[in-house]
């Protein structure tokens, strides 16, 4: 089965040092964020490092490097890690403990940071950013987070090696930043977290909800998610006895919400558990996923975890991480959306093709190769 392409980059970089002298540390201010797939990612990539150093399997020229955690002092529920140290350190937050209390702790060291921001002047960095939104659509964005999400990423194409989570994004973030695409490592998301979670099946009740029959959509109610589009599309199915059921939070201090309460086809579940997410995922109809624009797309892959098929826009970061395993529709075409729907109702249960294809997909995706692909680009790179 072919896999999307890890890179492993070459440049003229000096190789870096024994590793017995070396300190690499980890941005850990993901762990004072809301949990959104950004954090999702820095966490479980932060967890497969730290199970390839227990293991043992990581490259030989990493042998003996001291590895760290540091958080600031508002971070919430540190993990508990076997090989790399957690430290909070300094009294800063937010923008200000990156750039000022992180850069200061980290001088000397290579720092990672996994979460689309680190600080603009250290020179031995590799910095993750999921996506080019902030670029490519700044109308998704509050004025205030727009600039200054641009101006650091700017910044940090000249000091920092950046890493992204999709070829799409790669892509992006060349033309966006000027940068080689061949120069920007690929580090995907996956979906196995969702895994060893213990679906809890409760919530149908407490939304008063039967199985396979609603519609399913998760993530934040933010304008490059489209929910708009769905609520229309459910408006034009017109079937009061299957809602649309939204999962998720609302953060319109920092993008545009686009939800108008006062529909009546959908069901508002706000915050939910894993636990709660997982039953909802195995008893819908369909996972609707009808965003604009995405760096890679996370919750399509947890749907096919569940064997729950997936409904979604031709957005290319989708498509990439989809493949064949999902029914699209334009993102801007609600009326298509609606035809989507109908036809899940009248296919009724996942087939048999329909749940290999999504197995297939997710063989695909793995925390630990992507891990795994970042300790050797360390090993083979002295990154800035």
């Amino acid at each position: 089965m072919q896999r999307p392409s890890i890179m492993t980059i070459q440049t003229s970089k000096r190789p870096l040092a024994n590793a017995k002298s070396r300190t690499f540390f980890i941005n850990g201010r993901f762990l004072s964020q809301a949990l959104t797939g950004v954090q999702r990612y820095a966490a479980e990539i932060v967890k497969a490092i730290d199970h390839a150093l227990a293991s043992g399997r990581f490259p030989a020229r990493l042998h003996d490097a001291e590895w760290q955690l540091l958080v600031p002092p508002d971070a919430r529920e540190l993990p508990s890690l076997k090989k790399i140290a957690v430290r909070t350190i300094g009294r800063l937050g937010g923008h200000a403990w990156d750039q000022i209390d992180l850069a200061r702790a980290t001088r000397g060291g290579c720092l990672i940071s996994l979460a689309n921001s680190g600080p603009v002047l250290h020179r031995e960095q590799i910095v993750v950013i999921h996506d080019a939104q902030v670029f490519r659509r700044p109308d998704f964005f509050g004025w205030r987070y727009r600039t200054a999400h641009r101006l650091i990423d700017r910044l940090l194409a000249r000091s920092a090696t950046i890493a992204t989570v999709s070829k799409f994004s790669r892509d992006e973030l060349a033309a966006a930043l000027n940068l080689s695409a061949s120069a920007i490592p690929v580090f995907p998301n996956s979906a196995e977290h969702f895994a060893s979670t213990e679906p809890d099946y409760t919530i149908l009740d407490r939304l008063d909800l039967r199985p396979k029959s609603y519609f399913l959509f998760i993530g934040s109610r933010t304008k490059n998610k489209n929910l708009s589009v769905a609520v229309r599309a459910m408006s034009l199915l017109n079937r009061p006895d299957i809602p649309l059921v939204i999962v998720g939070g609302n953060n319109s201090s920092v993008f545009q919400d686009n939800l108008d309460e006062a529909s009546s086809s959908h069901i508002l579940a706000g915050r939910l558990t894993d636990n709660e997410i997982a039953a909802l995922y195995e008893r819908a109809l369909a996972f609707v996923f009808p965003s604009l624009y995405e760096g890679f797309g996370v919750p399509p892959l947890e749907a096919m975890l569940f064997g729950c098929p997936v409904i979604a826009s031709t957005a290319d970061a989708v498509m990439e991480t989809c493949g064949d395993a999902a029914a699209y529709f334009n993102a801007t075409d609600a009326g298509e959306l609606c035809v989507r729907l109908q036809e899940r109702l009248a296919a009724g249960a996942i087939s048999d093709d329909e749940r290999s294809k999504q197995q297939n997909r997710l063989a695909i995706y793995s925390w630990q190769r992507s891990a795994d692909a970042l300790l050797q680009f360390l090993a083979q790179q002295r990154i800035n």
